[in-house]
């Protein structure tokens, strides 16, 4: 952790990845972040993977470096009291419908600065995931082994939740926006973020809105291979399946030679009448022929013999792992900065914690900080957020209101 941003505060009424995640990039930059939920967890409380003692690993890992309040949000009083603290503390991150309790305009009716950062599924109000704003942007139908019949293969969803990350970050970054504009007028702001405008804006900044439209048709399927570059997956002799990427005239050229193909690649261009060093375009136009070349000098090396080649010509190159094998790698897992001390996490289990993945050098990262238990925080952030006396808050306890740590 950084302490970039100790002297913010932000509640967090959030549920599954995208909306965690801004709060939980705010968290790790040094903000105080308090995540409300319902006094029996909510909605993602649980969610898979368990382990034996019922911790969900899911949540203990977007909700690092987080307080936890827990209240009966089925209740009038506990969702008036959580608009009141909201209020207090000016800065909301939720995924909550703004159709609901916790609507800007109950905010800010606290507040008239209020800033909320709301997570949307569509823009129109129409509700999304991950896995659905995927599959409207085209990305699964682009996916899958080149030789796939285009009229009958099936969508080949990603297994990452891309789309919910990158909401996540861009809603810190919204929200860090926000907050500098009110420092700058005093004005408060709703900043809504829609799931799928992430999905299908992210589509149009990188060209692939403009390119079919251009030329009229959809991406054929590549298989492994990279759009408009030279790039794919090779096997080595001993079965080692590694990935190659040349974007550049260096890339390229350490490629070549790594390989040992500078002759090979001296015949393919004068049968091609093509210079593959002049880009980009003419290694993607051949890349079938080249791929074949390239395999080709792969089947005659073990993979330690091509890695010391690729690392001495300066290749990007990487073998494949599973992600078991990348938990444990020394040199991503073990020997990175990014990972520090195991916190004492809820769950009792013990493994790699990251820090914030930005880096400032001359500065302390701090070590991760461990996820709250539910309610950990209720009775402290009750007390200096609204000035509620002990007396007050033991009351609101035993009224069920308010509940407190679930480390028992």
């Amino acid at each position: 952790m950084y302490n970039l941003l100790n002297d913010l505060s932000i509640v967090e009424v959030s549920s599954f990845v995208a909306s965690p995640t801004a709060g939980l990039y705010c968290a790790q930059l040094g903000a105080e972040v308090i995540r409300v939920d319902h006094k029996a967890g909510g909605l993602d409380y649980n969610r898979y993977m368990l382990t034996r003692e019922g911790r969900s690993l899911s949540w203990e890992n977007l909700n690092r470096a987080k307080k936890s309040v827990a209240l009966d949000l089925q209740s009038g009083e506990g969702r008036e009291l959580l608009v009141e603290l909201a209020g207090a503390v000016g800065q909301c991150i939720t995924n909550l419908p703004e159709q609901s309790f916790l609507s800007h305009a109950a905010m800010a009716a606290k507040r008239a600065d209020m800033i909320s950062l709301r997570v949307m599924g569509w823009h129109d109000g129409r509700q999304a995931m991950d896995f659905t704003v995927n599959a409207a942007a085209g990305y699964p139908l682009m996916t899958g082994p080149e030789d796939w019949d285009a009229a009958s293969a099936p969508p080949v969803n990603q297994v990452l939740p891309a789309w919910d990350f990158i909401t996540g970050a861009y809603g810190a970054f919204a929200m860090v926006a926000a907050l500098r504009h009110r420092d700058r007028t005093g004005e408060g702001n709703e900043v809504r973020l829609p799931l799928g405008d992430v999905a299908i804006g992210t589509m149009a900044n990188a060209g692939l809105m403009a390119e079919v439209l251009y030329r009229g048709s959809d991406r054929e399927r590549l298989g492994n291979a990279i759009w408009g570059a030279f790039g794919r997956d090779f096997r080595s002799r001993d079965g080692v399946r590694f990935m190659v990427a040349a974007l550049t005239p260096k890339q390229w050229t350490g490629l070549v030679k790594a390989f040992g193909l500078e002759a090979g690649i001296a015949a393919l261009e004068a049968e091609c009448g093509v210079r593959f060093a002049d880009g980009d375009t003419p290694r993607f136009q051949h890349r079938a022929a080249l791929f074949a070349l390239f395999q080709s000098a792969a089947d005659g090396m073990d993979y330690a013999q091509l890695e010391a080649r690729m690392a001495a010509e300066g290749c990007t190159f990487e073998r494949y792992r599973t992600a078991y094998e990348a938990a444990n790698d020394p040199v991503l897992v073990a020997g990175n900065p990014l990972f520090g001390p195991a916190p004492a996490n809820p769950s009792g289990f013990d493994y790699p914690a990251t820090r914030s993945f930005a880096n400032l050098p001359g500065r302390t990262a701090g070590d991760p900080a461990p996820a709250p238990y539910l309610g950990e925080h209720s009775e402290e952030v009750l007390s200096e957020k609204l000035g509620l006396s002990s007396g007050a808050i033991g009351k609101l306890v035993d009224a069920g209101t308010v509940a407190l740590s679930d480390k028992e």
